[in-house]
Formats: C-alpha cells, sequence, structure tokens
C-alpha cells in the first residue's frame, strides 16, 4: 500500500493552509492525505528543527511525499495535486482557463488577500515578536484601502451575472483564493469585510457557503470567523 502525502498545516484561520484546504475538499482527496495541524504558537512546532527541515521558512503549508520529496508555497502544492490525482482540475482544464485561472489568482493574491494579511499583521499586536515585528497603523490603513479598491475591480468582474470567475459552472482556484480574502477580511482586527461591503462578493460567499466542500474545510470551528464557526 503506498504511503499518502503529508500535509503539515495550521488551523481554518490561517489564509494559505486555508487555500489549500478549500482545494482538497473541492477536489474530492481530503481523505487521500495525512493531515498535521500545528498550533502555530509564535515558538511552535512550525519553528522547530523537523519543520526547519522540511521547509526552511518555518511556514505552511508543507507537502511531504511518499519518497520524501517536499514542496512548500501554496500554488505550487497545489498545482501539484491537481495534476497527480484524477478529477475536475481545479486550476483550469484547457491551457486557456489554467491561464486566466492564474491571473486571477495572482491579482486576487496580491492585490487583496496579501494586502489583508499584511495589514492583520500591522496592526495585530497580541500575538508576539516573532510574528509581529511591526506595529505600523499608517501602513495597515494603506493596505486596507489597496485591498479595497481591488475588491471593487473583481465585484465589477462578478456583475455580469457569472457566478465564479472564469465564468464557468464550478469554482477555481481563483474562487478559492477569493473566497479566503473574504473569510479573512471579517477579523475584527481587520474590520474590513467584503461581503458587507460589495454586492456581487456578498453573493460570491453566499454561493461558497452553500457547497458542501467549503462546509468541510471550515467544520473544524477554528476559523475566528464567527458566522462560520457558529454555522449549524
Amino acid at each position: 500500500m503506498t504511503a499518502k502525502p503529508y500535509l503539515f498545516t495550521s488551523p481554518s484561520a490561517f489564509p494559505n493552509p486555508q487555500r489549500v484546504r478549500l482545494f482538497l475538499h473541492e477536489k474530492g482527496i481530503a481523505d487521500q492525505l495525512e493531515e498535521h495541524i500545528y498550533d502555530m504558537a509564535p515558538g511552535g512546532e512550525q519553528r522547530q528543527w523537523r519543520h526547519l527541515k522540511m521547509n526552511p521558512w518555518g511556514e505552511t503549508p508543507t507537502l511531504r511525499l511518499a519518497d520524501g520529496s517536499i514542496l512548500s508555497e501554496t500554488t505550487a502544492i497545489v498545482r501539484y495535486l491537481d495534476q497527480s490525482f484524477p478529477g475536475r482540475r481545479i486550476m483550469g482544464e484547457s491551457p486557456m482557463e489554467q491561464g486566466l485561472d492564474a491571473m486571477w489568482d495572482n491579482r486576487i493574491w496580491v492585490h487583496i488577500l496579501y494586502r489583508i494579511t499584511t495589514m492583520f499583521h500591522v496592526l495585530h499586536q497580541g500575538l508576539g515578536l516573532k510574528l509581529e515585528l511591526t506595529h505600523n497603523p499608517a501602513w495597515g490603513e494603506h493596505c486596507r484601502k489597496e485591498a479595497l479598491a481591488h475588491a471593487g475591480l473583481v465585484d465589477r468582474h462578478l456583475s455580469d451575472g457569472r457566478s465564479w470567475i472564469l465564468g464557468g459552472d464550478a469554482p477555481t482556484f481563483s474562487d478559492i483564493t477569493l473566497a479566503t480574502a473574504v473569510a479573512f477580511s471579517k477579523f475584527p482586527v481587520n474590520a474590513t469585510p467584503l461581503d458587507e461591503r460589495f454586492e456581487y462578493l456578498d453573493a460570491f460567499w453566499q454561493r461558497w457557503q452553500a457547497r458542501p466542500a467549503f462546509q468541510a474545510a471550515y467544520s473544524d470551528r477554528n476559523s475566528g470567523v464567527s458566522e462560520l464557526d457558529a454555522r449549524n
């Protein structure tokens, strides 16, 4: 029996591990991987030598394959798994779909989700010096404005009636990144819930919440988003 890939990851409150988790459930392969969830304390397992030997950056997610090969970085992990397992290609079926999905995913990650993540870190003061090196409210507000401006562009893109970014019947990876951005925007320290700011992002968020893959991905009730953690 071939050993399963082993995913070293974090609770659903962490954006990049959550992108992988949503992908796994949307692809239908969550049971095909073993999972080890770190508590992500400032000096936790992800910063200790066993994990640093696999991933010197000390970050999650990290994927260890049966032959001992290591992959880190969210998009790299997802691309490998999407190509390695049968089923719908979440990152796009055709070369054009794959290109468009990569384009939109990069736009959403760089200009929205990463801005929100940066805002979280420079506004938050409760995670300790190993994670919060710089308290910079002015930069946090700049990142908020950037995230909102680009979220407005994505909202306009969705305003033509399409359900998903590429216009197909099912979400692709760029939709997963956008859903994660909406979820992370709701953290109290961010206080920028994108679904409350934009009509079509609100509808997009509602569509995601109705999907079984989304419900399974957030079933640990540990996202830090009250409307997800309190869901029946």
